[in-house]
């Protein structure tokens, strides 16, 4: 290992440890795991967050909802535990945890008194590595899937969304989790067994600790507990065209819902905080463009937003109102002329105030173990490294008028996918038909 050397930003191959600065360490194992630590003295807690290969971008075509299955199936017992004694050890370690599904990652996170991180990384490694599937709780698992899948139907906003996502993506990256009524009943325990052992294994898993840590013997618990975790090739995801234009969901309502959506840029690309700064002058708190003409000029919606939303590959923007049924259409068209009045450009107040709450929103980061382990997480998947948040608070700064009006001009938002869900359908503009 070369220990204590400066991140440059070159290649390093497995085993080899770096300290990117102060606040951000990070050490590669053998078999592809990825270890990283954000030092924070200053409290007494300490969280993580272990992402493992298995989202349901894995899912297979005649099962989605495989993915959300297994990670239910997984927390049913692992290593020397039953599924209470599961709970019972966690608990008794005062651990705070949870677990879900995002498109590329099963995604465990937990937070305890510093002193328990140990003891808790191992059941953790237990879950990921040595899950039981116990065969008699199979059903049960199913029906909390089926209880996931059925409150997706009664909840209005999130089937937008969905339906949103699913048509502005390229397939695999816009399904939901819970797949289907019919997929989730023909799930079968060799399906489960089949699904984790294809997707949950070490190369490509990212382990973020942040907290009152000591890196040496956090290194040392990490290799004993996951050194001699099997890696396995990841399956390639085959990637088909979205259909994008206008869809309606009929259902009978007095309100409607509306889903926009348009290309962007992703995370990692080196515009994205140009962009991130524009919709921020959409929908960034109630001096938003977006919040003053839709809701309190007009009193149009109840709700109304807009975010940029970020796979490995894609970007787009989405954005979202709820409105009473008789004015679901002005709603929908103040929406789309505040999207096409970007390309006008921003103002120097607009910019001001959005950097003001991006920086907001990153000191309070600060001080959660939590919050910081499952950012760092998704900065090394995204980005293949961590951006410090003296790092991102520095590219917020040096952003200016000139260059997001420049960038808006050249990348106008157009071309939108729109779903609407209510009584009747919209009528939308030519360029979404």
């Amino acid at each position: 290992m070369v220990e204590g050397t400066e991140a440059s930003g070159l290649p390093r191959g497995p085993g080899e440890r770096e300290v990117v600065n102060t606040r951000i360490l990070v050490e590669r194992f053998d078999n592809g795991l990825i270890l990283i630590a954000e030092p924070m003295g200053w409290l007494e807690s300490a969280a993580f967050s272990l992402v493992a290969p298995g989202g349901y971008a894995c899912d297979p075509v005649d099962r989605p909802g495989l993915a959300n299955f297994t990670c239910e199936m997984v927390q049913r017992g692992c290593g020397p535990r039953n599924s209470r004694q599961l709970v019972d050890d966690l608990e008794r370690l005062g651990v705070d945890w949870s677990a879900s599904v995002s498109h590329a990652h099963a995604n465990f996170g937990a937070a305890m008194l510093a002193d328990h991180i140990e003891p808790a990384l191992a059941i953790f490694a237990d879950l990921v590595r040595r899950p039981r599937f116990p065969a008699e709780q199979l059903e049960d698992a199913r029906q909390v899937c089926l209880q996931e899948v059925r409150a997706v139907e009664d909840d209005l906003y999130t089937r937008v969304i969905q339906e949103l996502r699913r048509r502005q993506y390229p397939d695999p990256y816009g399904r939901s989790r819970q797949g289907s009524k019919e997929s989730v009943a023909a799930v079968t325990l060799e399906d489960v067994q089949n699904f984790f052992t294809q997707n949950y294994h070490p190369d490509g898993a990212i382990l973020s600790v942040a907290g009152k840590i000591n890196w040496d013997a956090l290194v040392r618990s990490v290799e004993r507990l996951f050194g001699d975790w099997s890696p396995r090739p990841a399956a390639a995801w085959r990637e088909t065209p979205p259909q994008r234009g206008y869809e309606h969901l009929a259902h009978a309502s007095s309100q409607t819902h509306i889903g926009i959506a348009c290309e962007s840029v992703p995370y990692s690309h080196p515009d994205y905080f140009r962009a991130r700064a524009a919709v921020g002058v959409l929908s960034d708190g109630m001096s938003s463009r977006f919040f003053t003409e839709v809701r309190e000029n007009r009193g149009l919606s109840y709700a109304v937003w807009a975010t940029n939303a970020s796979t490995q590959r894609y970007g787009a923007v989405l954005c979202y109102a709820g409105t009473g049924a008789d004015r679901a259409q002005q709603t929908l068209d103040v929406m789309l002329a505040e999207l096409t009045n970007l390309k006008a450009g921003i103002l120097p107040e607009e910019l001001n105030r959005v950097k003001v709450r991006i920086k907001s929103g990153l000191v309070m980061q600060q001080e959660s173990s939590p919050a910081r382990a499952a950012s760092n997480a998704g900065e090394w998947y995204y980005l293949g490294r961590v951006q410090t948040l003296e790092e991102v608070e520095n590219i917020i700064d040096a952003l200016t008028v000139e260059e997001i009006n420049a960038w808006l001009a050249e990348n106008p938002p157009r071309d939108f996918t729109i779903v609407t869900l209510g009584s009747a359908p919209l009528t939308p503009p030519a360029t979404a038909e």
